[in-house]
């Protein structure tokens, strides 16, 4: 190709990816400056890692593995030593809120940028493709919410967007046995496993895709091929798991010991119906047509396809294996959204390129019915969201910093002293005191009890081992850890606040050696007029954003 044809193709793919950026970003900023509390935790730990504390929730803590997504974490603490992030304002906009938003975003362009290139080589309209996959993808609001978020999941997209491309254009330039493709593809399945800990099912992405494409004359080759990417996956992530040994003193984080996952139910394999469900059935049913029709033509785009099924049988697999999420709208979803949109656009673009006229028209027919049946879904799904966002960092800074500081300044606590939270991310940024994670994740004692529902023993180490100076519940928190059937919580701690209702339950208490009637009379005055203003804006506007969030944070 000349220069001056090159041009033309490459107008053409900066306009997909970037058209197709800008449209996500759109969609992002439905949900304004929101990010899910969760992700503050990461943050925090970003924030000590930067500033060569080491791995810990909090200064001068002991290290405990509160986070699941190293590679993220790194990043951010990277942003943070350039000084984009955790160091004020950007652009008016606090950076603890913008740049990791302003990070998802370049992940989202680098997936559509790989997009393309995967495109290129499977089909004669990567422009095309690409911009359609990228439309896909800012259309769905699970994609979009999630990838925002604050979490790891833009750059979780990124890898196994890297990875199915990778195996894509290898399959189809005949180089998938060399042992660039297969260290290639061991590294990138180390990121993913390092990204969340689902990950690790694509260290069997390359294998899987050598058996597929197996041929007997090179069956040594391929064994050895094999090999060389299993041994360029253990070696780095059995090095990160040594290190987690040595840090931490477990082999999984402590976040996984918490949550408990159980292993998969039979009923658990109708789990893709959900996946379904959320992106249309009559939209699944026409990409799924659109397969059909290039599946059974052999040639280079069939090829393609398969090896693009790899990673999307894998994403599948990861989202059947995981326990459903509180967080709502498929979380562990973003794999199968990424892959099945390269998957279908392709197969789209592709199919009205085959069929004859009278086909086109009808295939065009039922692409629009379909389009606009799961647009207007998407639509519904993410106004709702909007309207209601789960909990969100600011929210929880703004209502429990806000709390634990004013608290800690009347009862006049040293910064040593600890409040026991449910809601640990933003709080971990903001308070001035040492936070027990009651809800496990960022606690290695708590974790080990929550793994095995022994409430009765985690309410004995409160009670007789952490007694924390405070304790704040959310939701029904009280209830499940049964703090409320308790005698010893009715003992040991007086309430300061409490709030119960539709959209705010929080309850406040403090131990009862520490106060008497007229200091508790004053935490009590206070919590009445601190409170309630910054509860009745978590009514309205929980998608706010607030101040740099630091030690001794109020609202």
């Amino acid at each position: 190709m000349t220069a001056r044809r090159r041009w033309p193709a490459r107008l053409a793919a900066a306009a997909a990816v970037l058209g197709g950026t800008a449209l996500i970003a759109v969609h992002a900023s439905f949900y304004g400056h929101w990010l899910i509390d969760d992700a503050a935790i990461t943050f925090a730990y970003s924030r000590n890692v930067a500033d060569g504390l080491g791995p810990v929730l909090q200064p001068g803590v002991a290290p405990v593995e509160g986070y699941s997504n190293p590679t993220w974490m790194i990043l951010l603490a990277l942003g943070k030593l350039v000084g984009l992030f955790d160091h004020g304002t950007l652009f008016g906009v606090s950076d603890q809120i913008l740049f990791p938003k302003a990070l998802a975003l370049a992940c989202c362009a680098g997936v559509l940028a790989l997009f393309y290139a995967g495109a290129k080589a499977l089909s004669s309209r990567p422009a095309l493709v690409t911009f359609v996959a990228g439309a896909a993808l800012a259309a769905n609001p699970s994609f979009v919410i999630w990838c925002f978020s604050g979490l790891e999941n833009s750059f979780y997209a990124l890898t196994v967007a890297a990875l199915a491309v990778l195996l894509l254009r290898s399959v189809l330039s005949d180089k998938l046995l060399t042992h660039r493709v297969a260290i290639g593809a061991g590294v990138i399945a180390v990121l993913a496993a390092l990204t969340r800990p689902d990950g690790i099912i694509y260290a069997g992405a390359y294998p899987i895709a050598v058996a597929v494409f197996l041929k007997r004359a090179a069956l040594a080759r391929s064994v050895r091929a094999v090999v060389v990417s299993v041994v360029a996956f253990v070696l780095p992530f059995g090095a990160y798991v040594g290190y987690r040994w040595f840090e931490f003193g477990r082999l999984l984080p402590n976040t996984a010991i918490a949550k408990g996952q159980e292993p998969p139910a039979f009923a658990d394999l109708a789990r893709p119906g959900e996946i379904v469900s959320y992106a249309g059935w009559l939209l699944v049913a026409v990409v799924v047509g659109c397969l059909a029709v290039l599946l059974v033509k052999p040639g280079r785009l069939r090829i393609g396809l398969i090896a693009l099924m790899v990673p999307l049988g894998l994403a599948f697999a990861a989202f059947i294996v995981l326990e459903y999420d509180w967080m709502g709208h498929l979380r562990f979803a973003t794999p199968v959204w990424t892959v099945g949109a390269l998957l279908g656009a392709t197969a789209v673009v592709e199919t009205f390129a085959v069929v004859r006229v009278r086909a086109r028209v009808v295939l065009a027919c039922l692409l629009v019915a379909a389009s606009v049946s799961a647009v207007g879904g998407y639509y519904e799904q993410g106004t709702k969201y909007r309207a209601d966002v789960k909990t969100a960092m600011c929210a929880v800074a703004e209502r429990d910093d806000t709390a634990i500081n004013g608290f800690a300044d009347i009862l006049r606590l040293p910064d040593t002293a600890s409040a026991g939270v449910i809601d640990l991310g933003g709080t971990a940024l903001g308070s001035r005191l040492r936070l027990l994670d009651l809800a496990g994740l960022g606690d290695a004692p708590i974790a080990d009890y929550l793994h095995v529902a022994d409430f009765a023993g985690l309410r004995d180490y409160v009670f007789t081992t952490a007694k924390p100076e405070l304790i704040v519940f959310v939701g029904s928190w009280s209830s499940t850890l049964q703090f409320d059937q308790d005698p010893r919580f009715e003992r040991d701690y007086a309430t300061i606040f409490a709030r119960n209702d539709a959209k705010n339950q929080a309850t406040y208490h403090v131990r009862r050696d520490l106060v008497d009637d007229a200091k508790l009379a004053e935490l009590r005055a206070f919590a009445q007029r601190a409170l309630p203003p910054v509860l009745a804006d978590n009514d309205v506007a929980r998608r706010r954003g607030c101040a740099n969030i630091v030690p001794g944070f109020t609202a």
